[in-house]
């Protein structure tokens, strides 16, 4: 990158630099993507059948293809007028002015045509069902706020966050390793699922009034603050009680309960939740349930592992 300018609108504004790209991949949130597949990854080593190479790759494809999400999200929010100097989020990289448009949308091709590269092997690998999770989690990522419909602007991205960042992307890991799948790693993925769903209600909890002025419907601009509150923390409880299943049908010993850990941490981004409104406190939370979804899959698979032994 140099120093040259780009113009977004009539004003000119400095060339991005990597920083910038960081800062609108969303860092913070990759937990989302890389947690699942952690899981997934686990469970098929457990039962004799890891692949690393699959592994691997099944790793960069989800990260690519929620930076790739994240990158289409900047550019068609920016589009349909959901950003604005008033949102209280981390600032965006087209709104800003800091990325054109054209560029962000060439980096959004870019970057899930990556995805599509790492999933040829996948494919290679596992055959037609990874051909459809992939084009179905790409065609996903782009209609979560682009296309004709798009999903978060109607109420929808909370069902496509909890499918695709948990027992697709789970179940979707062990397949391409084992080539055979159970109803075990689609259980699972609910867990990881459900606390990627916190991190999105967060999300939709700051922008609640932005996304309404834009016409950009999700729950928490349908069903307010107290409902995205209330899911927030059904999603933590939730996920907790998945690991506690697998205890009660006897598919794993007691070490399995380690994930309920996450619940004594959750308990002070809880309450801010339920208690702060500003945005860079929220921002904050939405950082800290990154992290506790993190936590919750390496205690999942400690306690997963331990228990297998």
């Amino acid at each position: 990158m140099d120093d040259r300018t780009t113009t977004v609108g009539a004003a000119p504004t400095r060339a991005p630099q990597l920083a910038v790209w960081a800062s609108a991949a969303r860092l913070r949130t990759l937990p989302a993507s890389v947690a699942p597949v952690l899981i997934g990854v686990v469970l098929a080593y457990s039962d004799g059948l890891g692949h690393a190479p699959a592994a691997i790759a099944a790793l960069f494809g989800a990260i690519l293809i929620q930076i790739g999400t994240n990158y289409a999200n900047d550019y068609f929010d920016f589009v349909k007028g959901a950003d604005t100097a008033e949102r209280q989020g981390p600032r965006r990289a087209v709104q800003s002015g800091l990325v054109s448009p054209e560029a962000m949308r060439r980096a959004t091709i870019l970057v899930f045509g990556l995805a599509v590269l790492v999933g040829l092997y996948l494919v290679w690998r596992g055959g037609w069902p990874i051909v459809i999770v992939g084009v179905a989690s790409i065609a996903c990522g782009v209609l979560y706020t682009g296309g004709p419909f798009p999903l978060g602007y109607r109420g929808l991205g909370d069902v496509f966050v909890l499918l695709f960042f948990g027992p697709v992307a789970t179940a979707g890991t062990y397949w391409v390793q084992a080539l055979e799948l159970g109803w075990l790693p689609i259980l699972a993925g609910l867990g990881p699922g459900l606390i990627s769903t916190a991190i999105l209600a967060v999300n939709n909890l700051r922008d609640r009034e932005t996304d309404a002025k834009a016409g950009k419907r999700t729950l928490a601009v349908r069903l307010g603050a107290r409902f995205t509150r209330i899911e927030y923390t059904a999603c933590i409880v939730m996920a907790c009680l998945v690991p506690a299943s697998f205890l009660a049908a006897g598919i794993a010993g007691p070490t399995i309960l380690l994930p309920l850990a996450t619940l004594v941490v959750a308990i002070p981004v809880n309450h801010t939740v339920w208690t702060k409104t500003d945005g860079p406190t929220l921002n904050g939370a939405l950082a800290d349930t990154g992290r506790l979804l993190m936590l919750y899959a390496v205690l999942f698979c400690i306690g997963w592992v331990l228990s297998e032994a």
